[in-house]
């Protein structure tokens, strides 16, 4: 009785639980993101070696537990010998909410094994980072899942999109809270404030699946004398023989021949190096290119925004994606990404306002596009499921082996960023005076030549980075053809299809 009170109580609109998920996830993620390098480094003195073959080991596994989570989660959705009955859509959202409420939790425990020291630091940074990464993982790939599972029409998806991207701004706040109480030499407000945020968000995903299961289950109940009736049909008129089993190797020759996906993951994987590469640099680009023109409060100001702002830009561009279509909007992004570099580069780093407008819009925009491209993986999981005539989308594998593709990126940013700053200035970013070397001047003072040559590599760096990845993104992207007809006509397919009958549109859950 209590239960189904505390359900009346929060009869919350589907789409705001779902986003709400996005709040639990981003409270503590952009915490972990801050702080944890800084944490092992400064406060646990963690030597260097130890510290690179932890990333180096955690990038191997950042990379592969994607697509083997997804091969997990999804492979019964695959292989009809599995399951001896066919799995409805509302099963397949329960299936995501069970495991989004075990795994939840358990994030957040992960998320405190940094904040305490309990073994060597090389020993309990690889193991914090790999566990960390296995529970986020798991969250990641069942929360997206459900953005194509829940519903299809592009509409509800921007809609779903939207509440994650309020939600994440939100959560966001928790940077700003956690200046306040970070102290390296006095971890224990810190370690409070840790712990009040895993609570949050452990009690926040208990619940928010909590209320999405029973809204689900209930819709399962009513519906389900009508769904056996549907599916004794579906199987008497098609007598269709049982499908072979579809092992992973047969599973990746069916994505190589899915030419969109193809191209998208192409187009992705400089996405995510250049979301990267703003996020490692940002803090150089302040430092070499601002510093010494701006207040420290205008620093601070635009290190906010670029936290914030992508996720109250987003709600935008999806009004946009509603109006003219994701591919469209995506188009548009990599377009004024280009033109506003060769704007910046014409008119020079001496610019200091046109500089931090730069600098700014550029990240906000390139996370803002990240952020969109969930909704073009969610259509190819649509398209996947027609190409292959698969009886349930594979939702959670299809973004698990778009991650393996793209989440190289990740690691080419860093090492590509800093080659590249090091070739045009012999500035190595772990040795302070790697520019001693260079010769100088009799005239020069060798100190404001460094800075000077240093300012300047910061500077093309900053404008033929987003250049060239525009001009690879809009190649590729021109070649992406799920758009139009073709996703309307996909679209219309998938609806039509029989295991989809029974699901509720979220509007009515």
């Amino acid at each position: 009785m209590g239960l189904r009170l505390l359900s009346r109580v929060f009869h919350l609109p589907t789409a705001v639980l779902y986003g709400s998920l996005s709040f639990f996830i981003s409270v503590l993620h952009n915490v972990f993101l801050l702080y944890y390098v800084d944490t092992f480094v400064s406060v646990y003195k963690i030597d260097k070696l130890s510290f690179w073959i932890g990333e180096s080991i955690f990038l191997i596994w950042n990379s592969l537990n994607d697509p083997l989570f997804g091969w997990i989660s999804d492979r019964v959705f695959l292989d009809t010998k599995l399951s001896s009955v066919d799995i409805s859509t509302p099963e397949v959202v329960l299936k995501r909410l069970k495991a989004l409420s075990r795994n939840g939790p358990l994030f957040a425990l992960s998320f405190l094994a940094f904040w305490v020291a309990w073994a060597h630091p090389g020993l309990q940074f690889l193991v914090c980072l790999c566990l960390y990464d296995s529970f986020l993982t798991m969250v990641d790939l069942n929360h997206n899942a459900l953005l194509a599972d829940l519903a299809v029409s592009a509409e509800e998806r921007t809609r779903l999109n939207f509440h994650c991207s309020l939600f994440s701004a939100v959560g966001s706040l928790s940077v700003f809270a956690s200046y306040a109480v970070w102290n390296k030499e006095d971890f224990f407000s810190f370690r409070i404030f840790c712990v009040l945020l895993a609570a949050l968000s452990a009690v926040g995903f208990t619940v928010s699946t909590w209320l999405l299961r029973q809204r689900f289950e209930a819709g399962m109940k009513m519906n389900l004398e009508q769904e056996s009736i549907l599916k004794e049909l579906y199987v008497d008129k098609l007598c269709a023989p049982p499908e072979k089993r579809i092992t992973l190797m047969e599973y990746l020759r069916q994505l190589s021949r899915h030419h969109n996906l193809l191209w998208f993951v192409s187009m992705n994987l400089v996405q995510v190096f250049h979301c990267h590469f703003n996020s490692n640099f940002f803090p150089l680009f302040l430092e070499h290119l601002l510093s010494d023109r701006i207040s420290l409060s205008t620093g601070s100001f635009l290190l906010g925004i670029s936290y914030i702002a992508p996720h109250l830009n987003n709600m935008y561009f999806l009004s946009l994606c509603q109006k003219y279509g994701v591919y469209h909007v995506v188009r548009w992004l990599f377009l004024l990404k280009l033109v506003l570099s060769v704007v910046m580069l014409l008119a020079g780093p001496d610019q200091i306002y046109l500089l931090c407008i730069f600098i700014a819009s550029n990240r906000v925009f390139t996370e803002g596009t990240c952020k969109l491209l969930n909704l073009v993986i969610t259509d190819l999981v649509d398209e996947d499921l027609v190409l292959n005539r698969r009886k349930q989308a594979a939702s959670a594998l299809m973004f698990g082996m778009v991650a393996l593709v793209t989440k190289p990126g990740q690691t080419f940013a860093p090492l590509i960023g800093t080659w590249l700053l090091c070739v045009y200035t012999g500035y190595d970013i772990f040795q302070r005076d790697a520019m001693n070397h260079i010769s100088t001047e009799p005239n020069l003072d060798s100190g404001k030549m460094f800075t000077a040559t240093l300012r300047q590599g910061c500077f093309y760096l900053l404008v033929f980075i987003p250049i060239t990845c525009a001009v690879l993104q809009l190649f590729t992207w021109s070649h992406f053809t799920l758009r139009g007809k073709r996703l309307l006509a996909v679209k219309s397919y998938r609806q039509a299809l029989p295991q989809s009958a029974p699901s509720q549109d979220v509007k009515t859950i």
